[in-house]
């Protein structure tokens, strides 16, 4: 009799479930009677505005918002992001061919490669960057090339240093400004560089601007496609969960090239019916209120931001401010590793965070602290930070 075996090998190449592992420290901290601080997953803890919650309510108790809603996205909502688009980037949109709605960015990242590449193919992909992107390409069975993001470039990668043969197996590159983890900005005189780079060695650009209405000190990030010509080899993703703290309603949207949501869309319509007709409401009344009447969110981060790293450097941690997104990217004392860092401060002292190598081998020597609790929280994590940065012995 066979063996049977109901786990495939396709997880294995999924790299460290580090958010479950995350969870499992959580637990033992509790044990222990510490009250856990949050400080791990870039989950908001604010809700939306109650006019949009509003919408949301209304539209669940009405019997029409209960049918399958389509995967592209209902018109309207497509309408409307074309309109926020114009509006926030000044970039003109088809809603019909240049916009796909999605269950959030996390939802088109893990499938894109599935919808457009083939055995053999090649992504680069930012390093540190996002887990999902791995991920997507490990079960679309596609080699993941990290993109070095180094300090000495600013963070930004030096598309002069990538071989012609890599240039020749990867199909597309993944870029993310603002960057999750590193929280830093990207100009368009980097933008301009990297679809002409993308144009002379024929692949596509993948932009990840999830955190685009999440910068501080009056910065306003940019999109791709605000450079000429980029929607002939660029798609952009887009989401509402950051920045209208609609995270637990997954809904998000992707723009750019025709023929790579053509495909992207021809996939999803095999294995989902798209996003509750409901939260796609929501959607709109979000990004009319964002053109008519702006609430923007970035001012409650810049402020978490100044309380937390003002509080660790008191505390005697010389972390850097970042410039948007919701996180810190925290170099760690000598010593430690990312993760054992991680794991023994949230086992000591109940601050949760996240190690830095779960980003990529370049994320060794950070951690990852999300700026998703109350000022006085905060501030309670940066003293029980404190006090185990002094006492602690490191150990790899």
């Amino acid at each position: 009799m066979k063996k049977m075996n109901f786990r495939s090998q396709r997880l294995d190449r999924l790299g460290s479930a580090i958010f479950a592992e995350v969870a499992e420290w959580k637990q033992e901290a509790r044990t222990k009677g510490l009250s856990v601080i949050n400080l791990d997953i870039g989950s908001p803890d604010q809700p939306p505005a109650e006019e949009v919650r509003s919408v949301l309510a209304d539209a669940s108790l009405r019997s029409d918002t209960y049918r399958y809603p389509g995967t592209e996205g209902t018109l309207a909502f497509r309408q409307t992001a074309a309109k926020w688009f114009q509006h926030r980037f000044g970039v003109e949109l088809d809603p019909q061919s240049e916009i796909l709605s999605l269950m959030g960015t996390q939802d088109g990242l893990a499938h894109l490669p599935l919808a457009i590449t083939n055995p053999g193919d090649a992504a680069l992909l930012p390093d540190p960057g996002y887990p999902v992107y791995g991920a997507g390409l490990a079960v679309a069975g596609v080699e993941a090339i990290p993109l070095p993001l180094l300090a000495d470039n600013g963070y930004l990668p030096d598309f002069e240093a990538i071989q012609q043969p890599v240039w020749d197996k990867v199909k597309f590159m993944i870029l993310n400004y603002p960057s999750n983890p590193l929280s830093i900005t990207a100009d368009l005189a980097f933008f301009e560089r990297a679809v002409h780079a993308a144009k002379r060695h024929g692949v596509l650009l993948v932009h990840d601007n999830a955190y685009s209405e999440m910068a501080f000190d009056g910065v306003r990030p940019p999109s791709v496609l605000e450079i000429p010509g980029a929607s002939d080899i660029a798609i952009e993703f887009h989401s509402l969960s950051k920045s209208f703290h609609l995270a637990g309603t997954r809904l998000g949207f992707a723009v750019g090239n025709r023929e790579v949501l053509s495909s992207l869309r021809a996939l999803k319509n095999n294995i989902d019916f798209g996003v509750f007709l409901g939260a796609q409401e929501a959607g709109i009344a979000a990004l009319e209120m964002d053109i008519h009447e702006p609430k923007p969110i970035a001012a409650l981060y810049e402020k978490r931001r100044d309380v937390l790293v003002s509080a660790l450097r008191e505390q005697g941690w010389n972390v850097p401010a970042p410039q948007a997104t919701m996180f810190l990217w925290a170099p760690i004392p000598e010593g430690w590793s990312s993760r054992s860092f991680s794991q023994a401060l949230l086992t000591s002292t109940g601050v949760a965070s996240i190690p830095g190598n779960a980003f990529g081998e370049r994320g060794e020597g950070y951690v990852r602290l999300a700026l998703v609790e109350q000022e006085d929280r905060l501030l309670e994590a940066a003293k029980r930070i404190g006090g185990f940065i002094r006492t602690a012995q490191p150990s790899k």
